[in-house]
């Protein structure tokens, strides 16, 4: 069997390391002329690190990265609500660890090279379409410059990791199938300063009603001037300046800082903080309606192609890993890859609906929503007077389990792999 992968982000290249280590032949091709450390940054929970040092990735995610100690929520005026453990931190068996995308993905791509060889990576293929028959499918591919046919790819499996604009995904399912805007616009950055609180911790601040900013370090390297790099977002609730979903669009100071201003914190001078940013990246929050239906026949999706998410949670990269992972699964142990590929659907389709819902509705900063309508966004004398550390700790678990990373629960689900 040989698995024609569209697509090297990070399930893309998650799944090709999954079937190697299965026994099963694969190749990835992917758009770009070259795959260069993009994006921002992105977390990775311990269902997903279970799964990637299940991989052997762990000792080069930390290597590049930083294990998340702690998650704490404070209101806008800075007052702590809810302090909690992460990964190993809270006794898990697997840890939780913040990077930079690019990071993440070249950890991959050098994993990918080193175990499946050169030629398992193909780039400068742009995906156009496919067919498939009884035997097989054959991938179409041109050269995203000069628009040229590029030779077509046969395979027993087509596996659609291209993200939330996939060309397979529309031919799959052709028709009206558009992003749909939350309402929330999100302003990224990328900022070098001093460790604050713990210096591995998370932290999340206000709400969308007056600004919510969330910024963690994804990287335990502190230069020469005592700064790690730090990931930060700000966002809260506005017409959509662009509906595209598209991550790379430049972003304004100016659009977003009135949101933050009045944040300086004893741990953080949040204006001062955003003000000093390498970059700043504007992005509306958008995802797509769940899909009855991934698979046909010898063809499928993955990830964001599948599922595409609110960037909530620190999910989005973990579901498609836990896809990837999945897939391999059942591709290594059947015979007949229509049927792998149903019984993938089967275990992933329903879960992941689950969480696309879940962003929308209860996402793990609910903590903070919960906090600003008792108070009515007024401080408080006494956090237990407003909400107690038991419904707090409630609300927190019951994303974990839609999610997939509720911590007896994972430890007790057996290998995907």
């Amino acid at each position: 069997m040989e698995v024609v992968i569209v697509g090297a982000g990070i399930g893309g290249l998650t799944l090709a390391l999954s079937l190697h280590q299965a026994g099963v032949a694969c190749r990835v091709f992917e758009a770009a002329p070259s795959i260069k450390p993009l994006g921002v940054g992105i977390n990775l929970l311990p269902h997903a690190m279970r799964e990637l040092g299940d991989l052997g990735l762990e000792s080069a995610i930390a290597a590049r990265g930083i294990e998340t100690k702690e998650v704490c929520f404070y209101n806008r005026f800075g007052q702590h609500i809810f302090t909690e453990p992460r990964g190993r931190f809270a006794q898990y068996d697997w840890p939780q660890y913040s990077i930079h995308r690019g990071d993440l993905q070249a950890a991959l791509v050098e994993a990918v090279v080193e175990r499946l060889g050169l030629d398992a990576l193909v780039t400068g293929y742009r995906f156009i379409g496919a067919d498939q028959d009884g035997s097989g499918v054959v991938a179409r591919f041109q050269d995203p410059r000069s628009g040229k046919v590029l030779p077509s790819v046969q395979g027993d499996v087509l596996v659609g990791c291209d993200g939330i604009r996939s060309v397979l995904r529309a031919q799959l399912h052709p028709g009206d199938d558009p992003l749909i805007y939350s309402g929330i616009t999100m302003w990224r950055g990328m900022t070098r300063w001093p460790p604050f609180l713990s210096g591995a911790s998370m932290a999340y601040a206000g709400w969308l009603a007056t600004g919510k900013v969330i910024v963690y370090p994804v990287r335990d390297a502190i230069d020469a001037e005592g700064r790690q790099l730090v990931n930060w977002l700000c966002e809260f609730n506005t017409p959509p300046r662009d509906p595209s979903g598209d991550w790379s669009r430049p972003g304004e100071l100016n659009d977003f800082l009135w949101a933050c201003q009045d944040m300086h914190f004893d741990w953080l001078d949040i204006p001062a903080f955003v003000k000093a940013a390498d970059f700043i990246l504007e992005y509306p929050m958008v995802d797509k309606d769940p899909l009855e239906r991934w698979s046909f026949e010898r063809m499928t999706l993955l990830g964001d192609a599948a599922h595409p998410m609110y960037p909530r949670g620190s999910n989005g990269a973990g579901q498609a890993i836990l896809d990837a992972r999945t897939l391999a699964g059942h591709l290594a142990r059947q015979g007949n890859p229509v049927a792998a590929l149903s019984a993938y659907e089967n275990d992933r389709r329903e879960a992941t609906s689950a969480v696309v819902q879940a962003n929308r509705r209860i996402p793990p900063d609910a903590i903070l929503r919960e906090v600003y309508e008792r108070t009515g966004d007024r401080p408080f004398s006494n956090i237990d007077e407003v909400i107690s550390q038991a419904e707090l700790q409630t609300l927190s678990e019951r994303y974990k389990q839609i999610a997939g990373f509720q911590r007896e629960a994972l430890r007790d689900r057996s290998d995907l792999v």
